[in-house]
C-alpha cells in the first residue's frame, strides 16, 4: 500500500495571505524522507492554492512520483503535457466548492473526455479518473481508456456509526474488485485521516492511498516528518 502525500493545503495556507509563505515546495522533500511514494497536488482553474510555478518546480524536485490533479479542460491537458507529471489524475470541478465534493461522472465526458485521455496516454502519462465508488462508473473509465480509478472515499470518512463506516467501506470494496477485474489499476483518498484510513488500507484490490488535509493539519504541531509517519504507522505499513 502506498501513500501519495497532497501538499494543497500548504498552499492554501499560503494564499491566505497572497505571500511566500509557507512554500509547499518545502515539503517535497520533508514528505519523501519521511517515507511516501508520492506527491500530489491539484492545479485549479481558478488557481485557488497551487500555482503553475509551483507544479513546475514540483517536477523538478519530486524523486518518487508525481501525480497531477486537475480539470479535463484544453487549458489543463495542455499544462499537464508541457510538465510531464508521472500521473494524471481528472477530477470534477466547481467553482463553488470548498474541495471536491464528488467523483467525476465519466459517461458526461464523452469522446471529448476520451480523446483527452488519449492524448495524455500517448505522451507517456498514466492516467487516473477520480470516480464514486460505483461499478458502473468503473466500466466507464476502462471504455475510456485509463489506466487507473481513484475510488472517491469521501462518503465512507463521513460517516460515524460502525454499520453505516462498514456498508460504505463494501461499496468501495465491490468497486476496487470490479476495477480489478476490468483490469484497472486502483487508489482512493479524500477525507481519510488517522482515524479512519485502516479499513481501507486493508483492501488488498487498492494500492495508493492519497491523503492531503489530515497530514497537513498534523503536521502544523508535529511537524511534516511526524506527520507523515504516523500516517504511514495508521495505515499498517
Amino acid at each position: 500500500m502506498r501513500l501519495g502525500v497532497n501538499l494543497d493545503h500548504i498552499a492554501t495556507l499560503r494564499q491566505a495571505r497572497r505571500g511566500a509563505e509557507p512554500d509547499p515546495l518545502h515539503a517535497v522533500g520533508l514528505v519523501e524522507r519521511a517515507g511516501a511514494d508520492s506527491i500530489v497536488c491539484h492545479l485549479r482553474e481558478d488557481r485557488r492554492h497551487i500555482q503553475d510555478r509551483d507544479l513546475k518546480l514540483m517536477r523538478a524536485l519530486v524523486t518518487t512520483h508525481l501525480n497531477m490533479e486537475m480539470a479535463a479542460t484544453e487549458e489543463m491537458v495542455r499544462i499537464a503535457l508541457d510538465t510531464g507529471p508521472d500521473m494524471v489524475t481528472l477530477v470534477p470541478e466547481k467553482r463553488e466548492e470548498l474541495t471536491t465534493e464528488g467523483g467525476l461522472n465519466p459517461r458526461a465526458g464523452g469522446e471529448e473526455l476520451a480523446q483527452r485521455i488519449r492524448m495524455l496516454r500517448n505522451h507517456g502519462i498514466v492516467v487516473s479518473l477520480f470516480i464514486d465508488p460505483e461499478v458502473d462508473a468503473v466500466r466507464e473509465a476502462k471504455r475510456l481508456g485509463a489506466h487507473f480509478v481513484e475510488l472517491h472515499t469521501g462518503g465512507y470518512a463521513a460517516q460515524r456509526g460502525e454499520e453505516e463506516l462498514e456498508q460504505a467501506a463494501e461499496r468501495i470494496r465491490q468497486a476496487a474488485i470490479a476495477a480489478r477485474r476490468f483490469g484497472l489499476r486502483v487508489s482512493a483518498g479524500h477525507g481519510l485521516g488517522y482515524h479512519n484510513v485502516a479499513r481501507i488500507a486493508a483492501m488488498p484490490e487498492i494500492e495508493e492511498l492519497n491523503i492531503g488535509h489530515s497530514i497537513v493539519a498534523r503536521a502544523v504541531f508535529t511537524g511534516v516528518d511526524a506527520a507523515v509517519r504516523d500516517m504511514l504507522a495508521a495505515m499498517g505499513r
